[in-house]
């Protein structure tokens, strides 16, 4: 959220170099830190190909024409569009998608920032700011609705009113959650930019204990990487970088096709997901975590809206 424009950014350097750490530290194991900035190990199976970008959205997009009716169909659309930089596409799915499920906050808001990035003058737009207030009134605590009304104050001068909201989002945002970083920093950059102290309040403000739900998957008495294994995968060339990272997710699809009861690789597959900025292919496997274990349904949309997955 350090830009105001958006929860949380796609993949960076440092991500990349933490989540290829993440392969030396858990290799073969079970379960991570869900709150790190790491991702699932492989076995080291060779990585299954997957379609090309613009075969994933012909894919979706043929989907929502023979399933005209389903809102996830549309919500996936959008959120592939989103992941793509189509903004303007975007929001024309999620409409169709609030218009077939209106009482979905996740997708009220996700409909808002789609509607904000497509925006080239105006950095709050009225349909946006429409879309956040009901995604408010359906749910007090949405997350990226709160920070994007807040952008409204700020944007239209009051800035100490945004950073207050944002203080409270804060104070109620799961410790660990993937966007509290961005939130900190955003109250950092405001408070510089306009003079106003946030520095020992900051200092003071801690996010909220975890709920049962949201407890995070726990690394089962595995030790972290050290330094060295992280600064070595951090030289890596991006190029081997981003193929190691591809083949961490896709042998952890692999894995959850030999066993879709494993609760805690749905929620690893989602983070992962997230993490390369796939939040399409993260609303997939919330569905279909979802739909391999109804019983865990609960703890599997808790950690959704924890990570931003849309719809969630």
């Amino acid at each position: 959220m350090s830009e105001s424009k958006k929860m949380a950014g796609g993949m960076t350097r440092a991500n990349g170099a933490i989540l290829i750490a993440a392969v030396l530290l858990l290799a073969g194991a079970i379960g991570y830190a869900i709150w790190r900035d790491s991702a699932p190990g492989s076995d080291g199976a060779a990585a299954q190909p997957t379609a090309a970008p613009s075969d994933q959205l012909a894919a979706l997009e043929a989907r929502t024409r023979s399933e005209p009716n389903s809102a996830d169909a549309w919500m996936q659309l959008g959120a592939a569009r989103f992941d793509l930089g189509n903004f303007g596409g975007a929001a024309t799915a999620y409409e169709k998608a609030v218009g077939l499920s209106p009482e979905s906050a996740g997708l009220w808001s996700a409909l808002g920032e789609a509607r904000v990035m497509a925006s080239q003058s105006d950095p709050m737009p009225p349909a946006a700011l429409q879309a956040f207030d009901k995604a408010i009134a359906l749910d007090p605590r949405d997350p990226r609705a709160r920070y994007f009304r807040a952008v409204k104050k700020d944007v239209g001068g009051d800035h100490k009113g945004a950073i207050a909201d944002w203080f409270a989002l804060l104070e109620d945002t799961p410790q660990g959650a993937p966007w509290e970083a961005d939130l900190r920093r955003t109250i950092e950059q405001v408070g510089a930019i306009h003079k106003i102290e946030v520095a020992g309040r900051l200092a003071k403000t801690q996010a909220r204990p975890l709920t049962p739900n949201e407890i995070p998957v726990a690394a089962r008495a595995i030790p972290g990487p050290s330094r060295s294994d992280m600064e070595a995968a951090s030289q890596l060339p991006k190029g081997q970088q981003d193929a190691m990272i591809q083949g961490m997710v896709d042998g952890l699809e692999t894995k959850l096709k030999a066993n879709p009861a494993d609760v805690d690789r749905w929620i690893m597959l989602m983070r992962s997901r997230m993490t390369l900025g796939e939040t399409a292919k993260a609303a997939q496997a919330l569905k279909d975590g979802i739909a391999a274990n109804p019983g865990a349904a609960g703890r599997l949309k808790a950690q959704a809206q924890m990570l931003g997955v849309p719809g969630a």
